[in-house]
């Protein structure tokens, strides 16, 4: 399994790689091999504004629905609409391109649930 050590993960299987004031939020590589397939993702609308733990859209693979949640407070300001037309992108690349919204965080969005690498590692056993 692939978890890169400059992201921070969630106890739900999101990644988070945040640059400057922009987060990029996707599902982990160990979230997609569990899930299988993906045939569909529902995304939020852009300036759609969330809290962590909301949920922000689904996720659909050929043996379940999954839900995402937002590791992180802030807007949404863009989606992948390449995962329109090729989810699979998700199952292939879940780092590169299956990322899934990018958010501009809140002034006061709390990092500190966030782990590291070693403790989503650590988390996945």
């Amino acid at each position: 399994m692939n978890h890169p050590e400059n992201l921070k993960y969630t106890s739900e299987h999101e990644w988070v790689e945040i640059s400057g004031n922009i987060a990029t939020i996707g599902i982990t590589d160990f979230a997609q091999s569990e899930l299988g397939d993906i045939i569909f993702l529902e995304f939020p609308n852009i300036d759609e504004n969330f809290n962590d733990g909301d949920v922000f859209g689904t996720i659909e693979a050929v043996k379940t629905v999954s839900d995402m949640y937002m590791p992180i407070t802030g807007k949404v300001v863009e989606v992948n609409e390449d995962l329109n037309d090729t989810p699979e992108q998700v199952n292939e690349d879940p780092y590169k391109n299956g990322w899934m919204v990018k958010i501009e965080l809140d002034t006061d969005a709390d990092q500190s649930k966030l782990l590291d690498a070693k403790s989503y590692i650590e988390l996945i056993g």
